[in-house]
């Protein structure tokens, strides 16, 4: 369990992942609503030195931060949408990409195209997080 003043500790960890994969894969970010998703992406682009302003991506579906970072929300979305809206055409675009509210479908489909997909659980508990990295 982290407290929220410690969430470099695992933006450090993922970005050390993302180095070793040439910074291009895809990570899905599974929590609870205001679990701090959102909150993790930002302090990533931060990490980047990119000054983009990072924002939920809820109501867009995706918002692109310095043409190398991607941020997906789909919340809602079933897969079936997500590929009728082109959504799966852009992991081919090189760079990092976060996927808010990804379940399991979408990381087994992303793996049996041979995308790079590692997942980050967030658990909520009061100020503090608990993060689990499954590779």
């Amino acid at each position: 369990m982290l407290p929220l003043t410690q969430i470099n500790k695992i933006v450090d960890s993922i970005f050390s992942l993302t180095q070793k994969r040439d910074n291009n894969c895809i990570v899905i970010l599974r929590g609870d609503l205001a679990s701090g998703k959102t909150t993790f992406v930002k302090h990533f682009v931060k990490k980047l030195g990119l000054d983009d302003e990072v924002t939920s991506p809820t109501f867009s579906l995706q918002s692109i931060y310095s043409n190398r970072v991607f941020h997906y929300d789909v919340y809602n979305k079933s897969l079936q949408e997500f590929i009728s809206l082109g959504l799966l055409e852009e992991f081919e675009k090189e760079g990092i990409h976060f996927v808010e509210w990804g379940d399991e479908k979408l990381e087994e489909l992303l793996k049996s195209y041979g995308f790079e997909v590692f997942v980050l659980n967030i658990k909520k508990e009061d100020d503090k997080r608990q993060y689990t990295i499954n590779e």
